[in-house]
């Protein structure tokens, strides 16, 4: 089992910057892929980022170029570097992380994280 525990959200003005963690705990040897999700009031959940264990990324349309994506496999915790936020980027922000357990592959969530920027 994995469990992930997400911080770093918070009341922001547009134009500044937040830097979320998701620390992950329990059978992090099995972890592969981590990501970022996020979900607005009334909206679906989304893709914001996403990081192979090996270092590969992946980031959703909107946040291109403003988002970035990194990975400390050593503290088993995922980060994610938001810049020049915006209104639209409230949402309560979700860890993932993809693990092996035996020969199935499975997901788990964090609790997520709430982030909200004032215009």
């Amino acid at each position: 089992q994995v469990q992930l525990v997400e911080s770093g959200g918070g009341l922001v003005q547009a134009g500044g910057s937040l830097r979320l963690s998701c620390a992950a705990s329990g059978s992090t040897g099995s972890i592969s892929d981590m990501g970022w999700y996020r979900q607005a009031p009334g909206k679906q959940r989304e893709l914001v980022a996403t990081i192979t264990r090996g270092g590969n990324t992946n980031y959703g349309d909107s946040v291109k170029g403003r988002f970035t994506i990194s990975r400390d496999n050593a503290k088993n915790t995922v980060y994610l570097q938001i810049n020049s936020l915006k209104p639209e980027d409230t949402a309560v922000y979700y860890c993932n992380a993809g693990y092996y357990s035996g020969a199935d592959y499975r997901d788990h969530w964090g609790q997520g994280t709430q982030v909200t920027v004032s215009s």
